[in-house]
């Protein structure tokens, strides 16, 4: 008898020791929802049914890889260990990431593409239904004009060339 009391007692303070855990809720939304490539859009959401410090986004478009990418850096794949995170307030929940697309690495070409926040590192192929939650942007063409450089790149390298040969060759003082 003494056993079973020991052991309620025990399964009772397990109980009330670790908390239950309902399911994992994500959510999430960005503005502007049709930015000019450059713009800074601000992504924000919530997370509920676990504490984590940060969520990890990613995003797929127009000649990005299937899996997702990173924002920072749109050449590298999305998955083992490389995401783009988002602190999380412990308080709410909430998190919030500001993409400016003014500084990122790769072509960020007009065109739709969905933004995605997971509480796991994982990649787009390798999540299942609920596990994630998603936003589509649609980007515009910029919305101030590339800087024209007046002249090639080449031309300056040829130039250093040419100058290059003529002084090698041409010697002062010689006859």
């Amino acid at each position: 008898m003494r056993w079973a009391c020991l052991l309620i007692l025990t399964a009772a303070l397990v109980s009330i020791a670790i908390p239950s855990t309902g399911a994992v809720s994500l959510a999430i939304d960005a503005s502007p929802k049709d930015p000019h490539i450059g713009d800074i859009v601000f992504i924000n959401g919530s997370i509920t049914g676990i504490k984590t410090i940060a969520v990890y986004l990613f995003v797929t478009g127009p000649g990005l890889d299937a899996r997702g990418v990173t924002l920072e850096n749109l050449n590298i794949p999305a998955g083992r260990g490389l995401f783009t995170t988002a602190p999380v307030h412990l308080e709410d929940g909430s998190w919030s990431y500001a993409w400016d697309t003014s500084v990122i690495l790769g072509t960020l070409k007009p065109g739709n593409y969905t933004v995605y926040v997971v509480s796991s590192p994982v990649d787009r192929l390798q999540f299942t239904e609920g596990e994630f939650a998603s936003t589509d942007i649609r980007f515009h063409p910029s919305a101030t004009p590339e800087s024209e450089t007046p002249l090639p790149p080449v031309l300056a390298v040829v130039a250093i060339a040419v100058a290059g040969v003529l002084f090698c060759t041409v010697r002062p003082g010689r006859k």
